[in-house]
Parts: C-alpha cells; structure tokens; sequence
C-alpha cells in the first residue's frame, strides 16, 4: 500500500521529440533524456514526431490523459503546436530548445543545454503566461505579416538550418521585396494605416538568434507588443542589424510600437502569416487576441515576474 502511494505521487511527463530539430542524434538525445529525468518526482515517456502536426495530435491525446508535464524538444514550431493544445489546461508545458532560433526559450532564459534544461524541469517551477491568436489560431511567442512571413516561409523549405542560413535569405531577398499596405483597428488606440516592410505581434521579445524585436514586451502583461517596421535603406541595414542584437529596435526612426490585447489587421490580398515561425495562409482580414496568463511552463525561478 505504502509503495502504490509513492507511485501515486509520481507526475506523467511526456517528452515530444521533433527528430529533425536541433544537433543531437536521436538516440543521444532520448538517452539524455531518460538519463536526467527525476525518476523520483516522474514516471516519463518519450514519443517522436513522425510528420507536420503530429505534436498536435499527441500532446490532445496527453491532455486527454490527464498527463501532467509534457516537454516540447524541438524549435518555436514545436512548441507551438503542443502548447495549442494544452492552452487552458491543467497540463505543464516544459522546453528543451532544440530548434534553430529559439526564441520564446532564450526570453524564458532556459537552458539550450539538454542537461541545463532537464535539471530545470526536475526543479518544476510553474508559472503562467500569456498566449495570444490570429484568427483563432494560438501562438506564444511572435506572430506577424510581411517580410519575416516570406523569410519563415523560405526558412521553412530549406534544407539548411541556424543563423547564417535565416541571414542569408534575409540578405537575398530583401532588396527586391516590396512593402505592402496594412490598416490596423485597435481596441484601445486609434486606428493606423501603413505600408510597412512588416508588422509583428510580440508576446515574448525576440524571431530567435537573439535578435530582439520587441525590447519591452511581456508574457504576463495580457498585452502584445505591436512593432510596425518600414523599409530601411540599404545602407542602414547595418545599423538595424546592431539595434536587433542591442535589444535597441525601438530607438530606430523605422520603428513605431503599440501595446493591445485585442486588434484587426487588414490587407489586400490572403497573404502568410508568421505563426510563431511557421508560415500560414490565412485570410485579408487578421484578428489578433491576447489570452491572459492561459499557458502553464516551467521556467527558472527568476526569469519573469
């Protein structure tokens, strides 16, 4: 009896694991994995992604569950689709960045080591954060239009990854793209018309790669940094490439910022949309929507308040 009480008090933790994010081998990392977990505090599981949308279908079946962790191993993309369905719920979302840019980790300030980010989720600090929709569509971290919708696109099907390939098709393709026209509706601003070189939606600060887009956004604000960029010239793209590692963007002439929970975005045409680095198709008309404090993660102790 004594013994099925301490089995009792042991918490299901799933481990998702995208097997072609990150440098690690597959069977190094899983290895790592169960190596490090709290076998104490957890009865772990580990299960691979094996196609595009498979965390979504295994981390409903978690929730379904009752699981009580489950860890996003992968990039911003992996965490995306899990936390679109723990949102709301009792289940944990802890990280082991294992992506490219790692965005929404390194505004965490969790480890981007497998053995910095296990001993964290042993330690089980629980906070809650925003998330935030586009047309219904859940995202945690940085959503926009634009430039940097083409760039995730482009991202996306190439074969190559990490910061010198997402420079790259920056580079190649800036000079020849043409801002486009958006009209925003706020809740709580007055409206703005704009032809903007792109427009994100900030709920953490930074694409990844420690290039800051939005210096003072918050995941516990129950607001979105709204970041108009225009089109610099080519000659101060030096300049705006200091200010996004300086986390100094909004000192920057072509820069204007807004905060709102709740926003329409117009268009010409149904362009993509950067859904927490993923490109999506959408429609003309946005409607972005903050859901406060609607995400449990593990995360350290001090990282936000």
């Amino acid at each position: 009896m004594r013994m099925q009480q301490v089995l009792q008090k042991k918490k299901k933790i799933l481990f998702i694991v995208n097997p072609v994010s990150g440098m690690h081998r597959r069977d190094k990392l899983s290895d790592a994995i169960q190596r490090h977990v709290n076998i104490k505090k957890f009865i772990p599981e580990i299960k691979e992604t094996a196609y595009a949308g498979h965390a979504v279908e295994l981390s409903r079946e978690a929730v379904a569950q009752k699981t009580d962790v489950v860890v996003a191993v992968g990039g911003d993309g992996t965490i995306n689709e899990i936390a679109s369905q723990i949102i709301g719920s009792e289940t944990v979302l802890g990280i082991i960045p294992q992506g490219s840019g790692n965005g929404l980790a390194r505004h965490l300030g969790i480890p981007r080591t497998i053995l910095g980010a296990m001993r964290l989720i042993n330690r089980q600090h629980v906070t809650e954060i925003d998330t935030a929709s586009v047309n219904g569509i859940p995202f945690v971290s940085i959503a926009g239009v634009g430039f940097d919708a083409l760039v995730a696109k482009l991202f996306a099907k190439g074969e190559r990854r990490g910061f010198f390939s997402y420079a790259h098709l920056i580079s190649t393709n800036f000079l020849y793209y043409k801002p486009k026209k958006y009209k925003i509706e706020f809740d709580d601003n007055p409206p703005v018309s704009t032809r903007a070189l792109f427009i994100s939606f900030a709920n953490s600060n930074q694409f990844g790669y420690n290039t800051t887009i939005a210096p003072n956004a918050l995941l516990r604000d129950g607001k979105l940094d709204v970041i108009i960029v225009q089109k610099p010239g080519i000659f101060d793209l030096p300049m705006i490439a200091n200010l996004l590692l300086l986390r100094a963007i909004d000192k920057s002439r072509y820069v204007q910022s807004f905060r709102s929970d709740h926003f329409w975005i117009s268009q010409k045409k149904n362009r993509i949309v950067n859904i927490d680095g993923e490109a999506r198709k959408i429609s003309k008309k946005l409607e972005v929507k903050v859901l406060p404090l609607s995400l449990k993660v593990i995360i350290p102790k001090h990282a936000i308040k």
